[in-house]
């Protein structure tokens, strides 16, 4: 039954956000409730049970349609391609305590405020549902739910000051109290007893208390309790698994006494709400909620959030006079002026007015540290077709069992069985099918593999992910301290003077550096602070102000002209400083770097002297800032030379302020406007030595890199080449876009990145270079590289150009956080499985969404990352390529293994049905305990091989090759099984009434042993002296069930593969000793005759060359199947000229996409220009664009 959404019973929540859901309005139908009931009571609660799996039925069973505003119930959908349902109930909360009249709480609050849009007249209740941790209350007006918890986006820069700026009164800060609800992020542990419900509820606990009831009722204890005792276990490390993580996420509450409110009360922090005016006192203090900053400056570590344990300087929000929200109006610089929850602030900074204020922005789960909480507690599932197969292959064995059922009531019932009996043995036969202790031994692969990651210093929080690292191919790497070493290393200064570059000034020199311009920029233009005796900052700022050997007074106020006391950061000359005509140089104003605006400005003022501003950041962009007449007119040829070499190249600007101008209430704009050109300054950022060579391992395996970085385009390039990421003989072609003034259409061309320097290498012949180029095209040999400005354009007016770019596309620079993300999710829609491998904050939502994130960063930030790494280097991403590898083939070995075992015991029991008999208690336990669950534990120990192969193992069970693995195998054992079946009948000893023909020096010793009583099969007498027995002991069994065991154990050295994705089988040295061992012990069974051993197992005596003729039986069954597996399973070369013979091809968006450019003679472009209107029309039709409405809707709106 589907949905059919109508007017006002279907809406939207979190509209163009990662978590959005479809909502529906139901009311609760109290006829179609008394049914539902009835319902429940007839089925004994297996209504109620398929209802606790479905959801969505247990809503439509129940409920009608109707309105959202008159539900009582709503049934959420996520828009994902999973489409998963949950049902919450309305629930009502009260605040007519709180407000005395009807007018009293509107008149006093301001009446856009989602607070009073949500209060209903005249009960003055607020209508709410809670979601993932978040509440939402029903906006009477607006006919939709909106989420409480944060200050609304519409706010202007200038409204925050003026209504907040002074605090909520008393009224308005109890009424968003109860609304909100409490400032906690809080995680509580699931209590065992719910915890043990909700496992014993899942499908398959359900089937396993179906099987263990079963068990018991047939006397078959042991077992029944191993089972019982495994799940306990497994419920048990759930446990402890949830403790892990809410030890990992919980927010402490301190005892933060924050003045809040008009009358500056002091206040626990769990009573803020949005909208509370904060003042910060000055000492270390940890942030209970997310705030904006509306006077005064803080310095926060932000390593909880982002990674980096990087002072951040934070400003207050300027006092904007215009219409636009405060966030449209900050761009994408506006966490400049959030403090974030979980964050430190370490230092305070009050300006003119005295104190440093923020308003509460957003408390609980829905601020910075909440969303961090809430992606580790409700992560988006994997589809990964590993797991989707798995539940197919279950319903093939079902319906498998179900065969063997509708076969063991009709041999039964003919044989005139009673009722009772019947039953019973036909619900044996799925629990016999369906092995109960599947998911245990897939779990324990996964285990290991995740306690092996852990002695390499790789944690998983993910463990699901595992597998799917196995089929990663293409890896995305941040540059800076990811490929590169973190700190860098000052090469060199480019001084520019009267529009010409003077001699470069390189690092370590003799001579000392001139006073001068930029010395002054080198000593003032950073966000440098000291803390506890160490200058801490960005390791660019901190080596870029070591040169100087200038030091940071930061211990007192400082007088400034005109704006009277201040705290104010002063820069000194240290011992070692040339000397310099001034005592020292105060910071007064910073506008912090953004990675946005890729640059950072500081006002500054020399002790007694005047004020300027200084800026610095990406070349290209100080270039365009400044006054044309001062930029050297060979700027463009030497940035190139030094960004081909691979150095860091950053910007140095400045300007004189005139004087009397209030420094602090100028704009960003006009401070970083008219600036004169000071030159440039060059860092060395050199390569981990791990870095080539991990590189080309993944190339040699066909692992795509890419890299993802912040940095200049033309230095992602060098130190894409110099890491190997492109070859020498491979060329590189720049895709450039940008928007047409003026229209709304774009511009995009395709230009050979060669060309750019033929300015400082000499010119070539033009015709020979296109030749030489083309030729390279024409063999693949080539790789796009493009800027976040075009990927952006590209994104939103060349959207079917797109995909053949990322084809090829290697290098993307000056990249966003957010075109991070939006790249890792483009790639994964071209069917790629992609990693991510970064260090920080730029990379944490990319870390999120890609298949595999693996953070180079122990900081808490990294719980975002499914995989974090102790050691900062890129050579985890081989090893968890290795590991996850292993990992899938140990699940697919496990598959094929646990199939085959319930599938040998299936056709055992089942042949023996054909005579009313069965396997007894003991013999079914030794096969399910010492045989099968050993091998289930000891097979995954198998590690990882060493080397990467230039291919993937399968990702899927339903492939052909393990298809047909399985069905030999079965074929293999069903004819094993009735030759052994048929033969033992045609032998001369054979007896079906006496069981001691065969050897009748034993039969006075059989006729006094005891025997195993069984509720099971009786009737069937001893033929010599009338004894009865429990109905096990024949000849037919004793064969079957020696076969069969031993058959588990042939298919279980079979299927443990080695080479190419673990180590040999050999390695596993606790394996191959349990082999060693339950060999041992199937063939002393085989040959011993002990009578009370063989009476305790059901077991009768046969002659010896029967049992030798057995051996021979096993022996030829593991020739053939290990000649098979071997010779056709494993025999890639065989199953790739089928897959040509056949002419399959892979049907993944990439690969085709990949097929179609190599018959394509005009891709890529070269040298040419495209516009938007023409490219959209043409290319369409054949391309079919994606569409990302997460990150159109984002970079859209900044």
């Amino acid at each position: 039954m589907g949905e059919n959404p109508a007017k006002n019973h279907y809406a939207q929540l979190n509209q163009g956000e990662e978590n959005e859901m479809e909502i529906f309005g139901y009311k609760t139908h109290s006829c179609r409730k008394a049914l539902c009931i009835a319902g429940y009571i007839l089925s004994c609660g297996a209504l109620l049970l398929l209802f606790y799996w479905k959801p969505e039925w247990d809503v439509w069973a129940n409920c009608i349609r109707c309105s959202l505003e008159e539900a009582d119930v709503v049934l959420l959908r996520t828009t994902d391609e999973f489409r998963i349902y949950s049902r919450k109930n309305v629930s009502w909360i009260s605040v007519s305590a709180l407000i005395k009249s009807r007018s009293d709480y509107p008149a006093t609050a301001e009446e856009d405020s989602v607070f009073s849009k949500s209060i209903m007249k005249p009960s003055l209740q607020v209508k709410s549902i809670q979601v993932q941790k978040i509440r939402y209350v029903w906006n009477i007006y607006a006919k939709q739910f909106q989420k409480v918890g944060a200050l609304e986006d519409h706010h202007t820069c200038s409204a925050i000051h003026a209504k907040f700026g002074s605090g909520l009164t008393c009224s308005e800060q109890n009424v968003r109290r109860v609304i909100c609800g409490p400032n906690t992020i809080d995680v509580p542990v699931i209590p065992i007893w719910k915890l043990l419900i909700k496992e014993v509820l899942n499908p398959f606990y359900v089937f396993q208390l179906f099987s263990v009831c079963l068990w018991f009722a047939e006397d078959y204890m042991e077992y029944a309790t191993a089972i019982i005792v495994m799940s306990l276990l497994s419920i048990f490390l759930t446990v402890y698994d949830l403790r892990q993580v809410r030890h990992l996420t919980f927010f402490h509450k301190e005892d933060l006494f924050l003045m809040s409110g008009r009358g500056f009360q002091e206040l626990e922090s769990h009573h803020l709400v949005p909208g509370d005016m904060l003042v910060l006192k000055e000492g270390k203090t940890l942030l209970p909620c997310d705030a904006i900053l509306i006077s005064g400056q803080c310095i926060v570590n932000e390593s909880m959030l982002t990674g980096e344990s990087i002072p951040v300087t934070k400003t207050h929000l300027p006092q904007a006079d215009n219409f636009k929200p405060w966030r449209m109006h900050c761009a994408e610089d506006y966490k400049k002026h959030v403090l974030f929850c979980g964050t430190e602030v370490m230092q305070t900074k009050a300006d003119d007015r005295g104190v440093v204020k923020a308003v509460v922005l957003r408390t609980g789960f829905s601020t910075a540290k909440g969303d961090l909480v809430r992606s580790i507690l409700y992560p988006k599932p994997m589809n990964f077709k590993l797991y989707r197969d798995a539940l197919r292959f279950l319903m093939c064995l079902i319906a498998f069992a179900a065969i063997g059922m509708i076969y063991t009531v009709c041999v039964f019932a003919i044989n005139g069985e009673e009722a009772g009996e019947v039953v019973k043995k036909a619900l044996d036969v799925i629990t016999i099918a369906v092995p109960p202790a599947l998911p245990a031994a897939l779990t324990t692969g996964i285990i290991y593999t995740q306690r092996r990651l852990k002695k390499k210093g790789i944690f998983c929080i993910s463990p699901q992910r595992i597998n799917m690292c196995g089929q990663l191919n293409l890896i995305c790497f941040d540059k800076t301290g990811t490929l590169t070493e973190d700190g860098l290393d000052l090469w060199g200064l480019l001084p520019s003077e009267r529009n010409c570059f003077q001699d470069i000034h390189s690092f370590p020199s003799d001579c000392s550096l001139p006073w001068g311009p930029v010395f002054r920029a080198m000593v003032v233009c950073h966000s440098l602070i000291v803390w506890e005796g160490k200058i801490q900052g960005d390791p660019l700022d901190v080596k870029m102000f070591e040169a100087t050997n200038w030091v940071i007074d930061d211990s007192s106020g400082h007088e400034i002209e005109g704006q009277g006391s201040t705290h104010a950061t002063v820069v000194r000359p240290g011992p070692k400083a040339s000397r310099a005509p001034v005592k020292g140089v105060i910071i007064i104003h910073q506008f912090p770097f953004s990675s946005a605006l890729q640059r950072m400005s500081v006002i500054a003022q020399e002790i007694d002297g005047e004020q300027q501003v200084f800026t610095k950041g990406a070349p290209e962009i100080i270039a365009m800032l400044c006054r044309p007449e001062t930029v050297p007119s060979n700027f463009e040829s030497k940035l190139l030379f030094y960004t081909a070499k691979g150095f860091r190249v950053i910007g140095l600007a400045c300007k004189s302020l005139q004087p009397g101008k209030q420094s602090t209430n100028l704009t960003r704009e006009e401070v970083e406007s008219d600036l004169t050109f000071l030159g440039l300054l060059i860092m060395e950022n050199r390569l981990k030595r791990e870095t080539r060579p991990v590189l080309e391992e993944l190339s040699a395996a066909r692992i795509r890199s890419v890299m993802v970085t912040g940095d200049n385009i033309q230095t992602a390039v060098t130190v894409a080449k110099n890491a190997g990421m492109i070859s020498p003989t491979n060329r590189v072609i720049l895709v450039e876009a940008n928007k047409i003034p003026g229209s709304f259409s774009a511009s995009i061309t395709w230009k050979p990145l060669e060309e750019n320097k033929t300015e400082d290498y000499g010119s070539l012949d033009e015709c020979q270079t296109e030749r030489r180029i083309r030729l390279a095209l024409g063999s693949g040999q080539y790789h796009f590289a493009m800027c976040g400005k075009s990927y952006q354009i590209v994104a939103q007016h060349f959207r079917p150009l797109l995909p053949k770019l990322l084809l090829n596309g290697t290098v993307f620079a000056r990249m966003s956080p957010g075109q991070k993300s939006s790249l890792v999710e483009e790639f994964q829609k071209l069917d790629y499985f992609v990693g991510m491998c970064g260090d920080g904050a730029n990379d944490c939502g990319a870390l999120k969404v890609a298949h595999a994130g693996i953070s180079l960063s122990e900081q808490e930030a990294s719980v975002a990352s499914p995989f974090t790494s102790r050691t900062s280097s890129i050579a985890c991403v081989p090893e968890l390529i290795r590991e996850g590898r292993a990992a899938l083939v140990t699940s697919f070995c496990m598959f094929k293994y646990m199939a085959l075992y319930s599938t040998i015991q299936y056709l055992g029991v089942l042949l023996l049905y054909w005579q009313l008999n069965s396997f007894g208690n003991y013999q079914f336990l030794f096969q399910d305990l010492a045989i099968t669950t050993v091998i289930g534990v000891t097979m995954s120990f198998t590690g990882a091989y060493p080397k990467l192969v230039p291919y993937r193992p399968p990702s899927q069970l339903i492939s052909p090759p393990l298809l047909l693995s399985v069905v030999l195998n079965i074929l293999f054992s069903l004819s094993m099984q009735i030759f052994g079946f048929v033969v033992v009948q045609e032998q001369p000893w054979y007896s079906k009434s006496d069981i001691h023909s065969a050897c009748p020096s034993v039969n006075n010793h059989m006729e006094n042993s005891s025997s195993v009583s069984s509720p099971g099969l009786h009737g069937m007498r001893d033929g010599a002296d009338g004894q009865m027995d429990n109905g096990y002991k024949s000849y037919e069994n004793t064969t079957v069930w020696l076969l069969s065991t031993i058959n588990c154990l042939i298919v279980a050295l079979v299927f443990s593969k080695g080479k190419p994705f673990r180590q040999p089988i050999y390695t596993n040295y606790m394996f191959i000793l349990v082999l060693i061992g339950q060999l041992g012990i199937c063939l002393f069974l085989v040959f011993a005759d002990i009578d009370d051993l063989y009476s305790k197992m059901d077991l009768v005596c046969t002659p010896t060359t029967w049992r030798i003729s057995m051996v021979i039986m096993l022996a030829v069954t593991l020739a053939v199947s290990f000649l098979v597996e071997e010779a056709v399973i494993e025999n890639r070369p065989l199953w790739l000229l089928l897959k040509k013979t056949c002419r399959y091809h892979s049907k993944s968006h990439y690969k085709r996409l990949q097929r179609a450019l190599e018959q394509d003679s005009a891709w890529p472009p070269l040298n040419e220009t495209f516009f938007s209107d023409s490219v959209a029309i043409s290319v369409e039709g054949n391309m079919g664009g994606h569409s990302n409405p997460t990150f159109d809707s984002s970079e859209d709106a900044l």
